[in-house]
């Protein structure tokens, strides 16, 4: 028996449109929940060491939270993920700049209306390991300031408790284009994340510029620092250590685009554990610092593995190509792997 998915209307955009909801069922019993409104990721659930099935992502149950305004949950991030310094880039020798929506100095994860808050196109494919989600939008010329119409593919699959993002790109003007998934992980499914072991294998990470967290666009070896995760330690830990000053950190996995092993956390509570596989060139770990209970998740609820390209790759093309021309596709995957010892 492969993944199957079913459809619900899960509520509607203030027009009236109706915005649906699709489950994967995995082969094992484990599931995942996906709506086509910014391409959310509303529930992961996969079983613990004793096979008790825990949803392990931050989320609402109901669509209606999801138009207002929250930290990102689960949703597809761009076109540009992440904080772009001053929100300008420079193309063929031309600058364009992007709203500054992150404390009016950067642009950060797409501008004020990014794709997390599009309502895409949504088609169920099957495939022989299962059905799997095709997510698509068309983002015209000039949308939050990018330049060229650029045709966006997303696919979401879930199988054997591996659940993967494909991302697929075109455009019809030079432009730029980084995504990510922002899904707040909490492996407990519930308390917070404090007693999560985790480690990143990146031996270089990104500084902050200012207290606005603006990257620098130089890395610095993580030896010696509270940002080195190379060996296992908890997250409470970095708490001790003063970590989250930076607001989590951003680290680089390598240039060239192929897949590598990004990180991987354990709760040892519950016995699941997450690893990380990415051909992108960048990981944010970010770790829910900025919950404030809102949302109905305080402080440390969840954390963040933001697989995707360094957001002014652009002025520095040694980071990582985010230039999209063209006559070109670009394709990029993360899988998020799902275990229990």
């Amino acid at each position: 028996m492969s993944t199957k998915i079913s459809k619900r209307v899960f509520g509607a955009m203030p027009d009236g449109t109706p915005v649906h909801e699709y489950e994967f069922l995995d082969t094992n019993g484990a599931s995942m929940r996906v709506t086509n409104y910014g391409g959310i990721v509303t529930a992961i659930n996969v079983p613990d060491k004793n096979s008790t099935f825990t949803n392990v992502v931050l989320g609402f149950e109901t669509f209606e939270p999801y138009l207002a305004a929250h930290p990102f949950f689960g949703a597809i991030t761009g076109r540009v993920a992440g904080r772009l310094p001053r929100g300008q880039f420079t193309i063929d020798g031309k600058t364009y700049q992007l709203a500054l929506n992150s404390n009016g100095i950067n642009h950060i994860h797409g501008g004020t209306v990014g794709l997390d808050k599009r309502l895409w196109n949504a088609e169920i494919i099957p495939q022989p390991e299962g059905e799997t989600l095709r997510l698509t939008y068309t983002s015209p010329d000039g949308e939050e300031g990018y330049p060229g119409t650029m045709h966006i593919a997303v696919v979401y699959s879930f199988n054997n408790g591996v659940f993967t993002m494909q991302t697929e790109t075109t455009t019809d003007k030079p432009t730029i284009v980084a995504l990510t998934n922002h899904s707040y992980f909490n492996l407990a499914g519930r308390g917070d994340i404090l007693a999560h072991e985790a480690q990143v294998f990146a031996d270089k990470y990104f500084t902050c510029e200012d207290e606005n967290r603006t990257p620098s666009p130089n890395y610095s070896p993580v030896e010696g620092t509270p940002a080195d995760w190379r060996k296992p330690r908890t997250i409470g830990d970095a708490v001790r250590d003063g970590i989250f000053q930076a607001h989590g950190d951003f680290y680089f996995l390598g240039a060239e685009p192929k897949t590598r092993e990004a990180a991987i956390v354990h709760d040892p509570a519950s016995g699941r554990t997450l690893r990380v596989e990415s051909d992108e060139s960048c990981l944010q770990f970010y770790f829910g610092s900025h919950l404030d209970g809102s949302e109905g998740y305080p402080k440390y609820s969840g954390f963040c593995l933001e697989c995707q390209d360094y957001p002014a790759a652009a002025n520095r093309p040694d980071l990582g190509d985010i230039v999209l021309h063209p006559g070109e596709t670009r394709r990029r995957e993360t899988r998020y792997i799902f275990g229990a010892n």
